[in-house]
């Protein structure tokens, strides 16, 4: 019976198809061209093209030959099954059912490969081209001098080398497979392979071409088994709970790959040998492959399982011993962590010394404005038009005035887009173009009841506020910020106007009016043409580049104004620090941008994700969180800086022995990045350790600083990063915070970087890690406290301070249902073989537009509850320390707390020191735990919360008891001699 021939379209249906299909690809090519062409001329703009065609041309490349490699191969094999039909084929009934597709294929049988073999190709090279990154370091990477420990190979293989090429091992079997599957259809149709009939199901011809397929399969597989064993030093090694290869990957499976591989090419030659020259038949190239697939399964899976379990486990401390001490080193020498500076710190001074009150390198330098807090207050100060903004977070830098260096907390005056008064098109993009000026104050002043001193940043030529500076100290020549932290995508901006009109709003002038401005820096792309005009048009779906006036021959636009989108595109393969901060260089404002190298093959390095190590209280409030990205190598290898007035973008080398920036300068023509001799002095003065390299770096020593192997493997030295102090209930990190202060063994103050750490699973503190820069290099610090020492923690300092009797009486009448208190950096200090402890704390008006002030200082000196006050000023504070030690040291009470003078009449408490003094402490720290749960209404916690209370209480009562002896009056009603009142034991959680 004949069958139907299939039923043809219409000529109006092509057409319309056509039609459509043609008005897709011009727009989808229009919209490709367009954003191909405006890139080109913002590039041209920054002076980065080798940037753009560099990038460009790679993904053509690889989409080009990775494309056309997997259409030949699949295409070839296609048209050779068909070559290979058998001119006479059996009738059967299955014949004659396919003999439907052969009419069908047949008169366009090359029509058909090729379209099929160009989708596959199409999306080949489509996913090809995103490994653009991988073929320049594959191309351009060479060695890093040091070699792995297991095979001896320079790591730069493991970098460089190895990602490429397991990905062309995948498009290997991709290719196989497909050509594979395509030939066994085509064979099936054309008669070469059979499911019914007599006789053989296959041709000579077909199982020759199939059978060749399977062996270049295996052959893959084996070469993959050879890849493999390279990769095992990557792997996660559940034994250890650490990267790289463990006792039994080592000893079980590194064997067993090998022999896999020789047997994978035993097989191949097998299927080869079985299936043409010998028996003709697929029974033992089957063999082959069952052999194959059991070896893996038994040598491969079972032996190194049998090893983990039976070898390895009940002695897993000494086993694993020599490849955690491999991960250590690795992981120490990836992250930059092998020239950290360990130092022991007793910290067994527990009374405030007189040395306190003269010293000059860390009291007077220590900062008590939060950048965080003192947005808002720089905001309203400062703001003058409701549409500036400071946003959520300021900076941290230095400056030096009058020969002294200290920290200032600074800040950009921006443009708010969200707060214009007139939100049209006009006002956006041709009116409000730019921001004034950089505002600073110094970090450690403040006046006119608790607001900063400003500096700098001033709108006119005289400070007018009596609380600021009547002169710039920090003056920039040109103070006006077009490109800034608060600019989205689409706020691009229109400068540049013929004749001698102004239309840009530059500021408001002293006496009430209006200054306007018309941009003369050599940013911004020209728009003057109508070509240029239409593209932009096109590109940003905005009639009025065509149609307004404010557009005109003159006209420049200024776009991707955010710094750091700015340095992201030129340099792609950057990871960006994910806090910017401006600095005045040289009479110009720069943002300076930290850039990171990272790689994710470095071998037996601990592997981190750098969103989760990164993360704490500040990510998403003025800093950028950064991606999802897996690394186990990191280095601070470049500087870049945005000129805030015209967007010149500069990077520049910071760490001049990263092979992995060597290999991309490389790719991009070798002058990409400046070299370090390029960077001016004025601005390597203003380079500061960057945040997210630290966070990781101290995250990872909170575990890597335990060097040996069984110490490493048991744990029990590790640390932990604690909590927000004032909020330890809310599960984020406490950040690290500038200073320019004076650490012991430092010869002179340094501005670095600070983090408290305590031991993991306990809150007193266990180290202190710093980061600075010496002679132009970083260097890590760590001030280690013995294993049982006394000193507190962050969060048990705030405890202990703000639950101090008096001083709660005294924060409860700063806060009232018309203010609030906020707390600002915790600083933890080393001084004179003690811990210094200051906490600002900051008061808010419940008012509208009302701004934090800081109103009291918190200190503590030694373990955090011994010697406490809460006063005025940082002066004030550091005397009532320095009255209370000298009291404790003449055998005598320390005074009361707080702001009033100590009485002298009565009897006064005994100091609390040793065991019970860690007692009374821990009492405190129940008291406030159980006050959070009450307020929380969370009953679980809130028992949990008692039953820790009655534990405090009868150890308090024991330490008590061990301390005196023998019976004898009491001194009661003191503070220090029993612990706090607790709760009533019968009060519901919800108060």
């Amino acid at each position: 019976m004949r069958s139907s021939p299939l039923p043809r379209m219409s000529r109006r249906g092509r057409v319309t198809i056509g039609v459509l299909i043609g008005v897709f690809v011009f727009f989808t090519l229009l919209g490709w061209g367009v954003n191909a062409w405006t890139d080109w001329l913002w590039f041209d703009e920054v002076r980065y093209t080798q940037v753009f065609t560099g990038v460009l041309a790679t993904r053509l490349l690889l989409f080009l030959v990775i494309g056309l490699g997997m259409a030949a191969i699949v295409a070839g094999n296609l048209w050779l099954a068909y070559r290979l039909r058998p001119q006479l084929r059996p009738h059967s009934a299955e014949q004659a059912t396919l003999e439907r597709y052969r009419m069908l294929l047949s008169p366009r049988l090359g029509t058909w490969i090729a379209l099929a073999s160009a989708v596959i190709g199409l999306f080949a090279g489509l996913s090809a081209q995103s490994r653009w990154s991988q073929w320049l370091l594959f191309r351009n990477g060479g060695s890093f001098g040091v070699k792995d420990p297991e095979f001896g190979i320079d790591v730069g293989f493991y970098v460089f080398q190895l990602p490429f090429w397991r990905y062309l091992l995948g498009v290997g079997f991709t290719a196989v497979v497909l050509a594979l599957l395509g030939a066994l259809a085509v064979h099936y149709i054309f008669g070469g392979v059979r499911l019914q009939g007599v006789g053989d199901r296959m041709t000579n011809a077909a199982r020759a071409h199939l059978s060749s397929l399977v062996a270049v399969f295996v052959v893959l597989k084996a070469i993959a088994y050879v890849l493999d064993q390279r990769a095992m030093l990557l792997e996660y090694n559940e034994g250890a709970k650490l990267y790289g290869a463990g006792y039994a990957d080592i000893n079980a499976l590194l064997p067993a790959k090998e022999i896999l591989a020789w047997i994978a090419v035993v097989v191949a030659v097998a299927i080869i040998v079985f299936s043409n020259a010998w028996m003709r038949n697929l029974v033992w190239p089957g063999i082959a492959l069952a052999l194959l697939g059991v070896s893996a399964v038994a040598i491969g899976g079972i032996y190194p399982w049998a090893v983990q379990t039976f070898e390895v486990k009940p002695s897993a401390r000494d086993k694993e011993a020599p490849y955690i001490e491999r991960s250590i080193e690795a992981t120490r020498a990836a992250f930059g962590l092998t020239g950290t500076k360990s130092t022991g710190y007793a910290a067994d001074n527990l009374i405030p010394p007189a040395s306190l009150a003269t010293d000059t390198s860390v009291v007077q330098n220590v900062r008590l404005l939060d950048p965080q807090l003192v947005s808002e207050t720089y905001t309203q100060l400062q703001q003058v038009r409701g549409f500036y903004d400071f946003g959520p977070k300021l900076d941290i830098d230095r400056y030096a005035n009058a020969g002294k260096t200290s920290d200032y907390v600074v800040g950009v005056r921006e443009i708010n887009y969200g707060e214009l008064p007139n939100n049209n098109w006009i006002n956006r993009h041709t009116v409000y173009t730019h921001g004034y000026g950089l505002v600073g104050a110094p970090a450690n002043q403040v006046v006119c009841g608790g607001q900063p001193y400003f500096v700098s940043g001033f709108l006119g030529e005289k400070a007018q506020e009596a609380c600021s500076s009547q002169a710039e100290q920090i003056p920039a020549q040109q103070p006006r910020i077009y490109y800034g932290e608060r600019m989205e995508a689409d706020d691009y901006a229109i400068v540049g106007q013929t004749g001698d009109r102004s239309v840009e709003f530059d500021r408001p002038t002293s006496t009430g009016g209006e200054q306007y401005y018309t941009y003369t820096g050599e940013g911004g792309v020209e728009i003057g043409s109508f070509t240029r005009r239409l593209l932009y048009a096109i590109k940003e779906q905005e009639s009025n580049f065509l149609l307004s006036e404010a557009v005109n021959d003159d006209s420049k636009l200024l776009y991707v104004r955010n710094p750091r989108d700015r340095v992201e595109k030129v340099a792609p393969f950057l990871t960006l620090d994910g806090d910017p901060y401006p600095a005045v260089v040289n009479g110009r404002v720069l943002w300076i941008i930290d850039g990171y190298t990272t790689a994710a093959t470095y071998p037996y390095a601990d592997r981190v994700n750098l969103q989760a190590e990164t993360a704490d209280e500040l990510t998403g409030r003025g800093t950028f969180q950064l991606a999802r990205e897996n690394v186990n190598y990191i280095r601070n290898s470049v500087k870049a800086t945005v000129d805030a007035y015209d967007g010149t973008v500069k990077l520049y080398q910071f760490d001049d022995t990263d092979p992995v920036l060597k290999a991309w300068n490389k790719a991009f023509g070798g002058e990409l990045v400046l070299p370090k001799g390029d960077i001016p002095p004025e601005l390597a003065e203003h380079f500061r350790y960057p945040a997210d390299l630290f966070k990781v770096q101290r995250n990872l020593l909170t575990k890597f600083h335990v060097t040996d192997p069984g110490d490493f493997y048991s744990g029990q030295d590790f640390w932990q990063v604690p909590n927000v102090p004032d909020a330890p209930d809310s599960g984020q990190r406490q950040p690290p915070y500038y200073l320019f202060t004076q650490f012991p063994g430092q010869e002179s103050p340094r501005f670095q970087l600070t983090a408290a750490v305590t031991p993991n699973g306990r809150q007193n503190l266990a180290a202190l890690v710093s980061g600075s820069y010496v002679d132009g290099r970083p260097q890590l610090e760590v001030l280690e406290l013995p294993d049982q020492t006394r000193i507190s923690g962050p969060t048990q300092v705030h405890q202990q301070m703000t639950n101090n009797g008096d001083i709660r009486q005294q924060l409860n009448l700063l806060s009232s249902n018309q203010a609030q208190v906020q707390y600002g950096n915790l600083l933890s200090l080393p001084f004179a073989d003690g811990m210094l402890y200051v906490e600002p704390v900051y008061v808010k008006s419940s008012n509208q537009d009302a701004y934090p002030l800081l109103q009291k200082v918190l200190l503590s000196y030694g373990d955090g509850g011994s010697y406490v006050v809460l006063a005025n000023n940082l002066s004030d504070g550091i005397k009532q320390l320095v009255e209370q030690g000298k009291r404790a040291a003449a055998g005598g009470p320390p005074p009361s707390t707080g702001d009033n003078p100590p009485t002298t009449g009565g009897t006064s408490p005994p100091v609390l020191t040793g065991e019970l003094a860690e007692a009374a402490g821990k009492v405190q720290s129940a008291i406030a735990e159980v006050k959070a749960a009450q307020a929380s209404g969370d009953f679980e916690r809130y028992g949990r919360a008692l039953k820790a209370l009655d534990e405090a209480m009868a150890a308090f009562q024991q330490a008590q008891a061990a301390a005196n002896p023998s019976p004898g009056p009491s001194a009661s009603g003191s503070p220090s001699a029993s612990p706090p009142a607790s709760p009533s034991s019968s009060p519901s959680p919800n108060g």
